[in-house]
């Protein structure tokens, strides 16, 4: 019988471990005493808009169904502030479904130009219809022709099917106003625990993980 072909990372190495500390002409400053943990996300969203070459909003995003097991996909994030972080949806998604029978989520944005990444999980709710149809309204409009003609994560039998369905729904919405599905619309998760990652030297990087406690967060630094 021949032999089986296996595929092995167990010895790739990365080029930059053991590199210094300087990532990209920046200087990694000491984040782990920061006591803000939205402040200390936007500077370094800031940082990967400035030197992430594509999508530095792309997020993994984990749900779980209703046996307890776990997926995960790439969304795009699309709003964060204080209440949350947001993304949009079709509803009747695998995610959607999801969340509608358990509303907590899990998020990861991992930067590789700046070697660093931000967790996140908590509560998911809905967000109010004026925010989704303002949001909706900024997409092009073959996306929002989109969003009415995929039934997304459905069985699908042929590309040429999708196609004939985004141009029916163009017939159905021949001018530039299309409204937005009654199946899309925004998620917002509100974070209970925030975690800060950045690569160190020999893989002894540094970590700090808030945790919301009433109005308040409590901060920890951790063992990498």
């Amino acid at each position: 019988m021949p032999a089986r072909p296996r595929f092995r990372l167990s010895h790739w190495r990365s080029s930059h471990l053991g590199k210094d500390d300087a990532v990209d002409g920046l200087t990694k400053s000491d984040f782990t005493l920061n006591p803000d943990p939205w402040g200390l996300f936007r500077q370094w969203f800031a940082e990967a808009q400035a030197s992430e070459p594509e999508d530095p909003n792309a997020m993994a995003l984990a749900t779980c169904d209703a046996d307890g097991l776990p997926d995960v996909r790439i969304v795009l994030l699309k709003d964060a502030d204080e209440r949350g972080f947001v993304f949009y949806t079709n509803t009747l998604s695998t995610k959607g479904l999801e969340l509608s029978a358990n509303p907590r989520a899990a998020l990861v944005l991992h930067w590789k130009s700046l070697r660093r990444q931000v967790r996140a999980r908590g509560t998911v709710t809905k967000v109010e219809d004026a925010e989704a149809d303002a949001y909706f309204a900024t997409r092009a409009r073959d996306s929002r022709l989109g969003a009415w003609a995929s039934r997304q994560s459905q069985p699908l039998d042929s590309r040429e099917t999708l196609m004939r369905a985004v141009e029916d729904v163009g017939q159905r919405f021949p001018g530039e106003s299309v409204p937005r599905p009654p199946h899309w619309t925004g998620y917002r998760i509100a974070p209970v625990t925030m975690e800060f990652w950045q690569d160190g030297a020999y893989r002894l990087h540094d970590r700090v993980r808030f945790t919301r406690r009433g109005g308040a967060w409590e901060s920890n630094r951790l063992y990498p």
